[in-house]
């Protein structure tokens, strides 16, 4: 079974009743195994995939994410929405809220972010890194359905799996990050090189260290999570249903002419 869509969340997002025909795919690809539920909802083709697993228990800066993005493309998929939860920065981002990130910030230190590490030097646009397009639906269903969302804002990506100090924290509200988190970089950079239409709803779990008052601890981030997987549920489903298959966006172009795409890559 092929997809033409995708979500990448956490399992909370999907539940085994949202796709028609739903198996459970393992993919072998060039950089590990991935594993994706692949099904159809209201006859589209939909893939799942759990970005740190099935029990959650791979950690941000453990995520194989070439082998995630390779074999999305392998079954057929072109346009991703992704989920991530994240901290505040700024006051205006309450927990609770749903930010469609328009920018990032990286602050990874050890994580590949290139499938093209021999024979080509590939430097992709990243002009536009989450697609506008995938943006537009996305806050356009938003408001039919109710759902309050921040239309933009800057991701800061850090290594993780720790929390940031306070001075960091300082540091990127300074330069003008909306949102921190751990998962964006490098799963844009690679759907970018990939060609894929790809674009993250950030879900605002807490505030980051120093903002608010009491410590931050993962319990809390987990609770806000499960409160907002409903509306992240409902907004990536009426997207899917509402997109075209058509892309008039550049994302389908990031990489051509730069480098020929070779018979060890996904189509």
């Amino acid at each position: 079974m092929q997809a033409e869509f995708a979500i990448i969340g956490g399992t909370g997002v999907y539940h085994p009743d949202l796709l028609d025909g739903a198996e459970v795919r393992i993919l072998e690809t060039p950089y590990g195994q991935a594993k994706a539920t692949v099904g159809t909802y209201k006859g589209r083709g939909v893939a799942f995939m759990p970005r740190h697993g099935a029990a959650h228990s791979i950690p941000p800066h453990r995520v194989n994410y070439r082998a995630n993005l390779w074999a999305l493309k392998a079954l057929g998929v072109h346009q991703v929405l992704a989920t991530a939860a994240v901290g505040s920065l700024q006051l205006q981002y309450a927990p609770g809220s749903l930010v469609v990130v328009d920018d990032f910030l990286d602050f990874t230190k050890q994580r590949t972010q290139t499938f093209f590490e021999e024979n080509h030097v590939v430097h992709v646009d990243m002009s536009d890194p989450y697609c506008h397009r995938l943006r537009r639906h996305l806050v356009a269903s938003a408001r039919q359905l109710e759902i309050p969302v921040h239309d933009g804002g800057t991701y800061v990506c850090t290594e993780g799996p720790r929390f940031e100090t306070r001075a960091e924290i300082r540091l990127y509200q300074s330069l003008g990050g909306a949102v921190v988190g751990m998962t964006t970089v490098p799963e844009v950079v690679l759907a970018k090189e990939l060609e894929l239409c790809y674009a993250t709803v950030a879900m605002v779990t807490n505030y980051g260290t120093g903002i608010s008052a009491n410590p931050l601890t993962v319990d809390e981030v987990v609770q806000e999570m499960k409160r907002n997987a409903d509306n992240i549920r409902r907004l990536f489903f009426h997207t899917i249903d509402s997109l075209s298959v058509d892309r008039d966006c550049n994302c389908g172009a990031a990489v051509s002419g730069q480098a020929p795409l070779t018979g060890d890559q996904p189509k």
